[in-house]
């Protein structure tokens, strides 16, 4: 079912969708707290990226936190306490409903762009590495801190995607010692993509240049990017050939050609 975005109205986080630009913008919002997750909006965050499969009207999404800051992670009364009293099968019951929150992120067609300030931790991190692109305030603080609390750094897909963000080595270097990576530092190692004072305004503008594009070619971008990481090149060059051809068939590649030849922007409608 459509989220029916001007209508949405989530109970965990906010919602705004700008119906002129396509750009919908999702915003945690428990500031006094740095805005964790709960159960309850990790649920509701991954049931929205599900949907958002079924919602073409929304073109990009950014996500972002109130307040200053981020995601601070799972709440530590919330939702750690709860996890120590748990047994084996409701605790993999909950791990994997966290990684299904990343593969609806993963899944859907919009490209996500993350704009974050201050403290991204645990969870935060994730959702930061989950999106498409990476916004970052000079103040942000980066902290896949698993191992500060006993746990493994693999969590939420971390060993898989992370390197492929910024390396091996440095990837790590950040999972094993949980400690907190700087905004400079993560524009260096390609984790950000952008620095600024305004993070949400230059997440924001960028979701909007990437909605006023050809919706259909940037899901088939994004559905690439992410089917290549582990196949050959051979495969890749196949694989990229069929998507090409199939985006050729669209008619906003038509449109782009005839406005190209009479010198004029192109409009992309998504089709």
């Amino acid at each position: 079912m459509s989220l029916h975005p001007p209508h949405f109205k989530p109970d965990h986080f906010r919602w705004a969708y700008d119906g002129d630009t396509g750009v919908a913008t999702i915003t945690l919002d428990r500031p006094e707290k740095k805005n964790p997750l709960t159960f309850d909006s990790y649920a509701e965050l991954r049931d929205t990226f599900r949907d958002l499969v079924v919602t073409p009207d929304v073109r990009a999404i950014v996500i972002t936190g109130s307040g200053g800051n981020f995601c601070s992670g799972g709440d530590v009364f919330e939702i750690i306490e709860p996890l120590t009293k748990m047994a084996m099968p409701e605790l993999l019951a909950f791990t994997r409903m966290t990684g299904d929150l990343v593969r609806a992120m993963r899944a859907c067609p919009q490209p996500i762009v993350a704009a974050v300030e201050g403290v991204a931790a645990g969870a935060g991190a994730i959702l930061a590495m989950a999106s498409d692109l990476r916004v970052a305030a000079p103040d942000a603080k980066t902290a896949f801190l698993f191992t500060r609390v006993g746990l493994a750094g693999a969590d939420m897909g971390a060993c898989a995607v992370l390197p492929r963000l910024i390396g091996h080595g440095r990837a790590a270097d950040l999972l094993y010692t949980g400690r907190s990576m700087g905004a400079e530092e993560g524009r260096d190692w390609g984790f950000y993509q952008r620095l600024s004072d305004d993070p949400l305004a230059e997440a924001t503008e960028l979701a909007t240049d990437i909605a006023t594009g050809p919706a259909f070619a940037h899901a088939m971008t994004k559905r690439q990017l992410d089917m290549e990481f582990a196949v050959p090149i051979d495969t890749a060059l196949e694989m990229e050939a069929q998507a090409q051809a199939i985006c050729m068939q669209t008619n906003d590649f038509t449109r782009a050609f005839e406005a190209f030849a009479n010198k004029r922007k192109p409009e992309f409608k998504g089709d």
